[in-house]
């Protein structure tokens, strides 16, 4: 008996490469798009209303933004403002929501419909004045702020983007090796370094200003500012290959539950090289201060595209190139969920 498929939340009409959740307001953000090809599939960041409809969760698009040319392939979400990363470049938006009052359906008889369109199942909260009845619906802005090139490699591609504990900076990396880190949300450069030989593949930023980073080269390496702290070591620690090259495909910080100060570092490892018969991928946690491994598992033979981590540092969820989910307990990373595969791979994952 083959797996069982969860329900269809949402079906993006675009590639989709990037999510991020708004805790605030539950919002679901969703980006991607065709690119500057002219191939008829547009470019976007939709914004869509969760809710919970006969015990089901169901999303419901709120708002459409149109990135023009300029299809976004990763996303950062600092309170209200996001970082989308869009070809070699870095592009601020600010969403805001806001309720709007409608009008009765007498008042519209007789005329078409003016305004965005009513969200399906969307249920209207109706308030009575004397004959007047009104419907409050929720109604999202989204303003371009700064832009700014973060990769200048011959051929310039921003890979990742995330934002530091307390968003005032946000740090890029891209093809040409390079992290940059950036105010906000001015975008004015406050430092640049060399991380990598070759493409930086991921990176996070701790709350205590410490950075790794991941890249093609095979390091994963802890900075504080443009210093070198340390690199990791897993292959010398762990399962060894002595014929296949591992490398790091993702990184991610997270809280220890229940422990205000600790810090746990999360690694996925990948095969360097693409094998006829692939070996298992490796999920790592380190140690966040002494960064030193703690435990390895494997996790399987699909090859992992994404890494996250839940707000509580509770989970850890995993996305496979042939769109698989897997979700583990972060402290013994134990597996306890595993999906079917997509129709496509997992760009992006949230938990």
């Amino acid at each position: 008996m083959g797996r069982r498929r969860a329900p269809e939340l949402y079906r993006a009409p675009f590639p989709l490469y990037a999510l991020q959740v708004d805790p605030s307001t539950g919002l679901l953000i969703a980006a991607g798009g065709g690119g500057a090809a002219k191939t008829g599939i547009k470019n976007g960041v939709h914004f869509l209303q969760l809710e919970q409809i006969n015990g089901r969760l169901s999303a419901s698009l709120l708002h459409s933004h149109d990135t023009e040319t300029r299809a976004t392939m990763n996303l950062a979400l600092a309170g209200n403002i996001l970082a989308a990363g869009q070809d070699a470049h870095c592009q601020l938006l600010r969403f805001q929501t806001h309720q709007q009052k409608g009008k009765t359906k007498a008042e519209k008889a007789g005329c078409k419909e003016q305004g965005p369109r009513q969200r399906k199942g969307a249920a209207p909260v109706e308030k009575k004045s004397g004959a007047e009845t009104h419907q409050e619906r929720i109604e999202l802005s989204v303003e371009n702020l700064q832009a700014v090139q973060t990769d200048f490699s011959p051929d310039p591609f921003q890979k990742v983007v995330c934002f530091n504990h307390d968003n005032t900076l946000l740090a890029t990396g891209g093809t040409d090796g390079y992290v940059r880190v950036w105010k906000v949300p001015s975008l004015e450069k406050v430092l640049e370094f060399r991380a990598h030989e070759g493409e930086i593949e991921d990176l996070a930023l701790g709350p205590d200003g410490k950075l790794v980073t991941v890249g093609w080269d095979r390091k994963a390496s802890v900075w504080q500012k443009d210093q070198l702290v340390t690199q990791l070591h897993w292959q010398e620690n762990g399962p060894t290959f002595s014929n296949t090259p591992y490398r790091y495909q993702a990184c991610r910080f997270g809280q220890v539950p229940d422990q205000p100060t600790g810090l746990r570092l999360f690694t996925v490892q990948i095969p360097h090289k693409r094998l006829r018969q692939p070996p298992p991928c490796y999920l790592t946690a380190w140690d966040g201060s002494t960064f030193l491994p703690l435990r390895t598992k494997s996790c399987g033979h699909e090859v992992i595209s994404c890494l996250s981590v839940s707000e509580s540092g509770t989970f850890l969820g995993l996305g496979t190139v042939t769109g698989s989910v897997a979700i583990y307990i972060a402290f013994s990373l134990q597996g306890v969920f595993l999906s079917g595969c997509c129709s496509c791979s997992v760009s992006g994952l949230l938990l």
